[in-house]
């Protein structure tokens, strides 16, 4: 299972970046491997609309089958959801430890969007 998380750097020791759309890099957690690899969201950084639908596209296309952010906006949670991708809430201070977190089983799913467009 490879899982995203939203990161403000390229490394699993990175701060995770609380904007889903926005987010610089989603590092890719692999759990059959045990390892991380990063794929860059710059294109979406100043994106004037529809950075959250194609982060949502990058994050589908990467192979991720979950996703771990702080926040994900309603057009962005559409369309994770049609990918059946769920969203993982986290509030942890690195990728890793948000990896951790998820693994045993401390993170809420959400069950909608928590945030308004364009935040």
């Amino acid at each position: 299972m490879k899982l995203a998380i939203t990161a403000q750097e390229a490394s699993s020791a990175s701060a995770v970046d609380m904007r889903f759309g926005r987010a610089k890099f989603f590092v890719v957690y692999d759990t059959d491997n045990d390892t991380y690899t990063t794929v860059d969201n710059v294109q979406n950084l100043q994106a004037a609309q529809g950075a959250g639908i194609q982060s949502a596209a990058t994050v589908v296309n990467a192979g991720c089958s979950a996703l771990i952010t702080g926040h994900c906006g309603p057009k962005a949670f559409t369309a994770l959801a049609k990918a059946g991708v769920p969203i993982y809430e986290t509030t942890a201070s690195s990728v890793k430890d948000a990896v951790e977190s998820f693994l045993a089983g401390k993170l809420n799913k959400l069950a909608g969007a928590d945030v308004e467009g364009h935040w």
